[in-house]
């Protein structure tokens, strides 16, 4: 980094747009990292509770996926084959059939989206409405499946529907499992969707999060998860499960839903899938549905040939066995008891999630924000989310050493400590 770059933000500040979001509140020049650590231009160091918004679940730079990919440019690999045959790309889908389809006895066809998320999303509801000859999808309150206008009409949050300044149409929200207290939200569906008279369009699909990543980490019940694929079936629809966020171990499982007995008609990932924070989203569609024609959905950087070489080591390194996911269920374990410690801190709070996607509801955005800056202030990058961003969300790489994990977890402890007690001086 140049060295008048150097902690010198007046850049950002006078070009970047004002949709910049993470930084004003993390304003360092972060400038290298490893693993699950952040280094600013300064040298100062930062433990990493957000990894990419979960886009980096096998943390910063991991060695082997960073040999293979520089193993690849040093041998002048391809470096953009849009949806051509290549070898990167077979080697991929190879390592992805061997070690993640094939054990959970899943037979869908893998479609290259463009890069981000949302683009996924958009490519999943265009399919179901082509299968079905339907428009109406069913999303549910507190989603959030990104924001470009298809999936933007998904989206539950106010804030970035907003943003769109136009009409979002096509999709039915209805309220997600435990959104209405007392309220059975899959048993409501079901009547109102088999009443002539409930007022809900046939669906072509329905479509969530098992766990509701931007929500505020309201994780869906086995049970529920189940009636929805029933109910979906039932009345002619697919089943969509974004597994964006929730996916690649994020979880405790490859997949969010696969300790759940679904099968989902089409799962859209993203962020870890490419193993290394490179762009990479895709599709997976039961074969009976695979009805796109040539191009029909398409994208010039489905073929990031790049994020092809990372996906695959880090597939090997990490899901060739089952060793790394029984890592996760400890170190599951560790984060839920340090967050029932943290929690015990504010009266009221709740624990939220589950796996390595936790947090803890404090009860208001504004206790949440300050915690987290004061978390940042002591080195420790962290985020909120929730409908009011009241709920501090834990993002962890999954491979954080134990050591480190509770490290931060002091450095979170604290600044708990540090917010509530300036709270009690203040209203003394």
């Amino acid at each position: 980094m140049p060295n008048d770059m150097v902690q010198n933000t007046s850049i950002f500040t006078r070009r970047e747009s004002k949709a910049r979001s993470y930084c004003r509140g993390m304003p360092a020049v972060f400038d290298t990292a490893r693993g699950s650590e952040l280094f600013d231009a300064d040298g100062n160091r930062f433990i990493d509770f957000l990894a990419g918004c979960s886009s980096l679940n096998y943390g910063h730079n991991d060695p082997d996926l960073k040999a293979a990919l520089i193993d690849h440019i040093a041998s002048d690999g391809l470096a953009h084959g849009l949806d051509l045959h290549t070898g990167a790309k077979g080697a991929f889908l190879t390592a992805f059939e061997d070690h993640i389809l094939k054990p959970r006895h899943m037979d869908h066809k893998v479609m290259f989206t463009g890069p981000t998320g949302a683009n996924a999303v958009e490519a999943a509801m265009k399919l179901a409405r082509k299968v079905t000859g339907r428009t109406n999808i069913i999303a549910f309150t507190n989603g959030f499946h990104g924001v470009t206008m298809g999936a933007l009409a998904a989206t539950g949050n106010g804030y970035h529907r907003g943003g769109a300044a136009m009409d979002k149409a096509g999709v039915t929200r209805m309220p997600f499992d435990g959104y209405a207290e007392g309220v059975d939200s899959a048993a409501l569906l079901d009547q109102m969707l088999g009443d002539p008279s409930g007022g809900i369009d046939a669906p072509a699909a329905i479509l969530f999060e098992t766990v509701q990543g931007e929500g505020g980490l309201n994780a869906a019940s086995a049970d529920w998860v189940r009636k929805m694929q029933d109910i979906a079936h039932k009345h002619g629809a697919l089943l969509i499960i974004d597994d964006i966020q929730a996916g690649c171990g994020r979880t405790g499982t490859f997949f969010s839903f696969e300790e759940m007995d679904v099968q989902p008609d089409i799962v859209t990932m993203a962020k870890s899938i490419s193993g290394f924070g490179l762009p990479m989203a895709l599709m997976l569609v039961r074969p009976q549905h695979d009805v796109f024609g040539p191009a029909e959905h398409n994208g010039t950087f489905r073929g990031n040939t790049h994020a092809f070489v990372t996906a695959r080591a880090a597939i090997e390194k990490f899901w060739a066995t089952d060793a790394f996911q029984r890592e996760l269920a400890e170190k599951s374990m560790l984060l839920t008891t340090a967050l029932s410690d943290i929690a015990d801190l504010v009266p009221g709070a709740v624990l939220k999630g589950r796996g390595l996607m936790q947090g803890v509801d404090v009860g208001s955005g504004e206790l949440a924000a300050r915690i987290c800056a004061r978390a940042y202030e002591m080195g420790l990058v962290i985020e909120t989310s929730g409908p009011n961003d009241e709920v501090v969300k834990i993002l962890a790489p999954l491979t954080t050493p134990a050591s480190l994990f509770r490290e931060g977890f002091d450095i979170l402890t604290q600044a708990a400590r540090d917010v509530l007690g300036e709270l009690k001086l203040a209203a003394e």
